[in-house]
Order: structure tokens, then C-alpha cells, then sequence
């Protein structure tokens, strides 16, 4: 397979797999009236099926080094697929509470060593159009959420509501079997083993790793907080299902665009790799739409949407490419974007939770989208401590700094 094949072959497949990480949070959002009818469960259990996958996705992403250095990228990542298949297809016989949330489990875990295996394969293919290619894998993931808001009413309406959750197998499983294709004719590059005259740097010790963790998971926090209940709030303020729903998706298409299309805007017009004034961008919209969320969710849904969905969409894309960033060895690179991911993912799952307990204390949600817009103003702020000039000195080891004042996080 020449170069430019090969690259768009990558390219198809990796976006076919990022359509696959989101449905099994947003098909739950739609159908959250009829499974709590269902099973039994309160707001505060229902959060489970969004905040646990996230969780498995957070935890496991910090065992993924170890998991592509026992097996490689290309078998890890499919096992993940497999995960996703398995959880998914298991949920068309789920009629209680446990299995539900076993099946958020397993798919978690699935997400959470694709989320982490892919961009280290991505940062070696694509390093010369790195913002595209994230953006790209960015897009596919959002849109992915939007087909699992949009089609799952659809297929519950006709079957029923473990059949709607059920369905995401089978978009799985075509990925799985083109990954294995590509595996077969087009074997993924190896990363150079070059020797270190010095150990890895240990990145629990490493505050710019923690930070860029911290500001990931705030994203997401953001994120997995409107997935799991802003069609419950919608439903509660009169809307029907269907139309909650919708909203959802359209949330979603938003966020495809801006995750591909700033990104690209930031390589294009930025300066060099300094990416905090489209990181500013993307936070401000997001604290305008909760702000409309807040006050005149009915008179302008389209609005809230178009701001949070683009908001969330462009800031997730790009907080990956910053953090790839900060290391130009793909092996480091790589355990850095896991690293981040796990912290990031377990603060993102704690989002939802949250939102769930003030429910049903308060009876509302406003107090849950003053929280998250609270966290996007401190994340404003922190954004400015993200220059490029500090990306080297920040993933220095401390043997190589000749003063602990000249140490930079």
C-alpha cells in the first residue's frame, strides 16, 4: 500500500473507531425516563450508567502502557472493540439495575485503552499534520455521541429500550472487523527503540502532567454532566423525549465541527504551537452557554447548544494536541496523553454523580450548571500557564534541571 493510501486507509479506520466511543453514554441520556421506570433507580444510581463507564475510562487508561508493551497497539486496541461489542450486545438482555451498570463497566474499560492507544499511533503516522488528524479523531468521536442521542429513541420506539442500547454493537463490531482488515494488510509503525541514557520521567511527579489532567477533566466534566442529564432537564421543563433528545444530538453535531475545525484554525492562524487564545475561545463559549442554559434554556435552545456543543467540542480536541505537545518522543507522548486521560477521566466521572445528588436534594438542576460554569472560569484562568516555552522544561526530569527554581510547571 503506497504512503497516501495507507494514510487514508488509517485515517477511515480511526474515525470509524471514534464514532464508537461515545454512543454508549448518549444512548442512555434519551431513554433515562423509561429505564428509571424500568428498573427502579434513582437519579442518583441512573448516574452510575454515564459517570462509570468514564470512570473505568479515567483508571484503566493509567494500565495502557503496560498493556501495549505486553501485546502492542493494534491487538490492545481491539480488545477494546471487543469490550465495546460484548457490553453492548449484552444489554438487549438486561432487565435490572446490575446489569446495566456492569455493562457501563465493561464498555468503560473498552473506551478507556482505545482513548489511550490511538493518539501514541497517531503522534508516530501523522506527526506533520498532527492538529488535522486529532481534530479528525476528535470529530468522529462527538459525532458518535450525536448518532447515540439521535437513533436510540428511534430503534427503543419500534423494539424496545434495551434493544435501542443494544443496537450499538453492531456499529462496533464493523470497526472491529476493519481494524483486524487493516491489521492484516497495513501493520502499524513501530516507535523507534531508542535507548535512554536516563530512566522515563515519572509522570504521578510531574505537576504539569497533573495540571494538564486537572484541565482535561474539567472539560469532560462539562461534557459527561450534559449527557447524562440535559435531556432530563429539557424533560423537566416540558419537553418530550424525542425532542430532548434531539437537542442532544444537535449538541453533538456542534461539537463534531468545532473538534475539527479548530484544531485546524489553531495550526493554521495560531503562533507556532501556542494554543491558549483558541483554548480561551472555546472556554468562553461554553460559560456563555450555561449561562443561557441557566437563564433562557426554552427561548434559545439552539444557542445553548451551538455554544456548549462548540465550546466542548474544539477545547477537548485541542487539549489533546497540547498535551502531545509537550513531547516530541511518541513513546513519551503517549504515556503522557494516558496519563492525562486517567486523571482527567476520573474527574470527568465524579461530573454526573454530582449532578445526580444535587437532583434529587434541590429537585433542579441550576445549581449543577452554576458549578460547571464556576470550573470554567477557574479553567480560564489556569489556561495561561500553558505557553509553548514551557512545554520542554515542564517534562524535564529533575537530574537534567540545574536549579529547582528554574523548574517550570
Amino acid at each position: 500500500m503506497n504512503p497516501r493510501a495507507s494514510n487514508l486507509a488509517w485515517l477511515a479506520v480511526i474515525v470509524a473507531i471514534g464514532l464508537n466511543l461515545r454512543p454508549l453514554l448518549t444512548s442512555v441520556s434519551p431513554l433515562m425516563s423509561v429505564i428509571l421506570h424500568a428498573t427502579g433507580l434513582s437519579f442518583r444510581g441512573a448516574s452510575m450508567l454515564t459517570g462509570l463507564p468514564v470512570v473505568a475510562m479515567g483508571v484503566c487508561a493509567f494500565g495502557a502502557s503496560a498493556l501495549s508493551r505486553a501485546i502492542g497497539n493494534a491487538r490492545g486496541v481491539a480488545i477494546g472493540l471487543m469490550a465495546i461489542v460484548a457490553a453492548c450486545a449484552g444489554r438487549l438482555f438486561a432487565g435490572d439495575a446490575g446489569a446495566l451498570i456492569v455493562s457501563a463497566a465493561i464498555a468503560g474499560t473498552g473506551v478507556a485503552v482505545i482513548q489511550a492507544l490511538l493518539p501514541g499511533v497517531m503522534k508516530t503516522r501523522f506527526a506533520g499534520r498532527l492538529p488535522f488528524a486529532m481534530g479528525l479523531y476528535s470529530a468522529s468521536i462527538m459525532a458518535g455521541g450525536g448518532l447515540g442521542a439521535s437513533i436510540t429513541p428511534g430503534v427503543a420506539s419500534r423494539v424496545s429500550w434495551q434493544a435501542g442500547l443494544a443496537f450499538w454493537a453492531l456499529p462496533a463490531l464493523f470497526a472491529l472487523a476493519v481494524w483486524l482488515l487493516l491489521m492484516r494488510t497495513d501493520a502499524l509503525p513501530r516507535t523507534s527503540s531508542t535507548r535512554r541514557a536516563k530512566p522515563a520521567p515519572s509522570l504521578f511527579l510531574n505537576r504539569r502532567a497533573w495540571t494538564l489532567g486537572i484541565f482535561f477533566g474539567l472539560v469532560n466534566g462539562g461534557y459527561t454532566s450534559l449527557v447524562a442529564w440535559m435531556p432530563a432537564y429539557y424533560q423537566q421543563l416540558g419537553r418530550g423525549v424525542t425532542e430532548s433528545g434531539t437537542l442532544l444530538a444537535m449538541l453533538t453535531v456542534f461539537q463534531a465541527s468545532s473538534a475539527l475545525l479548530l484544531p485546524m484554525a489553531a495550526a493554521r492562524f495560531g503562533r507556532g504551537r501556542d494554543r491558549r487564545p483558541w483554548l480561551a475561545l472555546g472556554l468562553v463559549a461554553q460559560l456563555a452557554g450555561f449561562g443561557l442554559l441557566l437563564f433562557a434554556p426554552l427561548s434559545a435552545p439552539l444557542a445553548v447548544v451551538a455554544l456548549l456543543g462548540g465550546g466542548l467540542g474544539g477545547v477537548f480536541a485541542l487539549t489533546l494536541v497540547l498535551t502531545l505537545d509537550h513531547a516530541d518522543d511518541p513513546e513519551l507522548a503517549a504515556r503522557l496523553v494516558a496519563f492525562v486521560q486517567g486523571v482527567g477521566f476520573v474527574i470527568a466521572a465524579l461530573a454526573p454523580v454530582v449532578a445526580g445528588v444535587v437532583r434529587d436534594v434541590s429537585g433542579g438542576f441550576s445549581m449543577s450548571w452554576m458549578m460547571l460554569a464556576v470550573s470554567l472560569i477557574a479553567m480560564i484562568a489556569l489556561n495561561v500557564v500553558f505557553g509553548p516555552r514551557s512545554y520542554a522544561r515542564a517534562m524535564r526530569q529533575p537530574d537534567d534541571e540545574p536549579t529547582r527554581s528554574q523548574r517550570t510547571a
